[in-house]
């Protein structure tokens, strides 16, 4: 959902038999003013250009085999024009450009003329994934500046210029960051990233530095957590820390100048906006007060800072969409994210719990609608997924419809998650299939100390690394979950690695060091993978198994999901497979998210029963 620059107008997509139509509406009078079937692509966002135009991002799962690229998600755009109603390709007649994009699109005013920027690829430059700028009218591109394909980040001005840039060379690992200085870029400061590569997120809040993120331990503080985020002034060069009270999760700036006004992390009172920018922090504020314990977040506003989309969801709303006029102090609710009633959402609590080595392990549980008290509740535990990601005390819907058939749910931020500091992210290092799995069960036996839950009526459900940590549950921790639910799980670890490096052409990348890392392993050809790869050890599975998988999936293939089910097979285990058409890594599509929440739903009480 997207305010346009005046806050006048509003733009959102809605889905009806996974047929998608963009629909824009008039703010005042709630009149439709435009509209276009988008199809079934998936579509990823939406952004407007001035007034008069609209601009949605799609993706699809394709190969581009005459440029030597795998199947992917790769993603394009189309522009909208409501007075033609018309729909344009962006690099549509452009000349030898593939008209897909290979970078965030950025829509800036420019002099009160909006014009879009992208990176692109064309044909004729291998070397290069240069600069366009997009013509709104026709979405043909116009080089607008050479770019290298060693260069990763960079940000504009309002102007459109790029400012600063970063360049990683893979072979050396080393990271530089370049900013504009007269007519040229001149390199200011470099460093050796064979991990935490540095990333430029924005312009400072004068317009004269780059908000960068990065690890400087050479600038740690007595006492202090390292800073995360860091200003670094374009004529000098000099790092200086950028820090609120909190750890931010995300860095917020300006709709028209770019430049930096604030930071913002998820709490478990909802979302916790900080902003520099006096004029903005004073309408949060007003934000603030207007949904107290409603857990408010910005969507985004108007230029003039006058109007905001504001979204709500917590333990007791499932998603609401408004929109404010900060002028006359108005508040219009515009739609639900679900349509359910307020006796149909299940509570949620923050719960934490002693790991067995004594790490504090903090998570959500979320109790069937109606229970105040509970005892003896069967249980789902539903790790997320990331692993480098945290849950939050807000409207989960997968959580929700499991409480909805009576089960309590537990999602546990393990070890290795974000959220918690670098030191609890880092006790994850090396602990798949180890520590992380053990926090979950440890979380099992927590609950059912307390009575809450009964330790004999236990399932495991998750999706990503939540797949891979339901099936290590089966194989890895026996005698503790009934069944177990994996959708776009990994199953072998060391396959994972290895395809890693193949799609990528290097045995030695980013991806991989992360990987390795994180799972205390020595590359792909380190043979101790199998010992905690469910695909390994499918006798040892301890309770029926559902596996579901998108066949379009490129960030887990589907080839996990399908060794696994060869190995249960052989191994003689209880188990199903259920492999989803059309379906990518995040349960995109609405038939096939209802599809996997059926199946899991009917999974869960044939194998442990709430009643």
């Amino acid at each position: 959902m997207e305010l346009s620059p005046s806050g006048k107008r509003l733009a959102f997509i809605t889905v009806a038999d996974e047929d998608r139509t963009l629909v824009l509406l008039d703010v005042e009078s709630r009149a439709q003013i435009g509209g276009a079937s988008v199809g079934r692509a998936k579509v990823r966002d939406l952004d407007w250009i001035g007034e008069d135009r609209v601009l949605v991002t799609t993706s699809s799962s394709e190969a581009l085999p005459e440029i030597g690229l795998i199947e992917t998600e790769w993603f394009a755009a189309q522009i909208y024009n409501p007075a033609e109603n018309k729909i344009y390709q962006v690099f549509e007649g452009t000349r030898g450009v593939l008209p897909y994009l290979f970078d965030n699109i950025t829509v800036l005013d420019v002099d009160g003329t909006p014009q879009v920027f992208v990176r692109g690829y064309a044909r004729a430059n291998p070397e290069r994934m240069d600069l366009f700028r997009i013509e709104p009218e026709t979405g043909r591109g116009r080089l607008h500046e050479v770019m290298g394909r060693q260069v990763t980040d960079y940000v504009l001005d309002a102007t459109g210029q790029s400012v600063a840039q970063s360049e990683y060379d893979r072979a050396s690992k080393v990271w530089k960051l370049m900013v504009r200085q007269g007519g040229s870029f001149k390199e200011i400061w470099r460093t050796t990233a064979p991990l935490d590569r540095p990333y430029l997120v924005g312009l400072g809040m004068q317009g004269d530095s780059v908000i960068v993120g990065a690890r400087r331990p050479d600038m740690s503080q007595p006492g202090r957590e390292d800073a995360e985020y860091f200003d670094v002034n374009f004529a000098t060069g000099a790092w200086r820390p950028v820090r609120f009270e909190f750890r931010p999760e995300a860095m917020m700036f300006h709709p028209v100048t770019r430049r930096f006004i604030g930071a913002a992390r998820s709490t478990d009172n909802g979302r916790q906006i900080v902003l520099t920018d006096p004029n903005a922090g004073n309408l949060w504020a007003r934000v603030q007060q207007a949904f107290t314990g409603k857990a408010p977040d910005l969507v985004n506003w108007s230029n003039d800072l006058q109007k905001a989309v504001v979204y709500t969801a917590s333990a007791s709303d499932p998603g609401t969409y408004y929109v404010l006029n900060f002028a006359n102090g108005s508040a219009a609710r515009i739609g639900s994210a679900y349509d359910l009633r307020p006796e149909q959402v299940a509570a949620v609590r923050s719960v934490e719990y002693p790991a067995a080595d004594g790490l504090k392990i903090h998570g959500y549980l979320t109790l069937p609608p109606g229970v105040e008290n509970p005892r003896g509740l069967p249980l789902v535990v539903m790790p997320h997924g990331g692993p480098e990601a945290h849950d939050t005390m807000t409207f989960d819907f997968q959580a929700q419809a499991v409480a909805s058939r009576g089960y309590a749910v537990l999602q546990p931020n393990f070890r290795g998650s974000t959220g918690y500091g670098d030191a609890f992210r880092e006790a994850g290092y090396g602990e798949w299939g180890r520590k992380m799995q053990t926090d979950l069960s440890d979380g099992v036996r927590y609950l059912s100390e307390q009575g809450i839950v009964d330790p004999k009526r236990v399932c495991i459900v998750g999706g990503s690394y939540g797949g891979y940590a339901a099936l290590a549950g089966v194989t890895l921790d026996p005698g503790v979950y009934r069944c177990a639910v994996s959708w776009a799980g990994v199953t072998d670890l060391r396959r994972m690695l290895r395809d890693e490096a193949r799609d990528t052409g290097y045995n030695d990348n980013p991806a991989l060091r992360y990987w390795s890392r994180f799972m205390g392993a020595d590359g792909f050809g380190d043979n101790s993978l199998d010992d905690r790869s469910p695909a390994f050890l499918a006798a040892r599975a301890d309770a029926p198994i559902l596996l579901l998988h998108g066949r379009d999936d490129h960030v887990v293939p589907i080839v996990q999901s399908r060794v696994m089910a060869d190995a249960l097979r052989k191994a003689g285990k209880p188990y199903e497979f259920i492999e989803m058409n059309g379906e990518d890594h995040w349960l995109s599509r609405s038939d096939t998210r209802e599809q996997v929440l059926t199946e899991m739903l009917r999974f869960l009480q044939t194998h442990n029963p709430p009643n």
